[in-house]
């Protein structure tokens, strides 16, 4: 993976909002739902541009917009004002279907918003990573079932 600032796995557990795209929009969700996971906080999903206000008002949690790309550029504002003036924001999770480049080309992603997030992208066609997350991703479920059967058994 060509670095960009942050290290995929550092992105999962820390709380910088990241661009995420390439993959399918199924893997770009799994990816999110770990970030949510690791914080012990809830996913909130975004795919119209009336539940993005309040999802993004709510002071913590994840907010998975899945593509950034069909939301109106003025949508995309209000990612960016909350970016960038929000002082306790929920980690922000902006999906784009395809490259970011392509979406930047087509003009559905505004430049300004890829500009804020350009230190913090995971691009899930860079060789390996997807093998690497889908391998991460079977552990913590099977870390998960053995827990949930020990409080079962408890």
């Amino acid at each position: 993976m060509a670095l960009r600032g942050y290290r995929e796995e550092d992105l999962v557990s820390n709380r910088a909002s990241l661009l995420i795209h390439g993959g399918t929009e199924d893997e770009r969700r799994a990816w999110a739902e770990e970030a949510a996971r690791n914080f012990g906080v809830p996913l909130t999903e975004v795919r119209q541009a009336p539940e993005l206000a309040g999802a993004l008002r709510q002071p913590n949690g994840v907010v998975f917009i899945a593509d950034a790309g069909k939301l109106p550029l003025d949508a995309q504002g209000l990612i960016l004002r909350c970016l960038q003036m929000q002082e306790e924001r929920p980690k922000v999770v902006v999906g784009v279907s395809g490259t970011a480049m392509a979406a930047l080309t087509r003009g559905t992603l505004r430049e300004d918003l890829h500009y804020r997030l350009h230190q913090a992208q995971v691009d899930l066609q860079t060789d390996g990573l997807r093998d690497a997350l889908k391998r991460r991703w079977a552990q913590q479920a099977e870390a998960l079932a053995v827990r949930a059967a020990a409080l079962k058994a408890a």
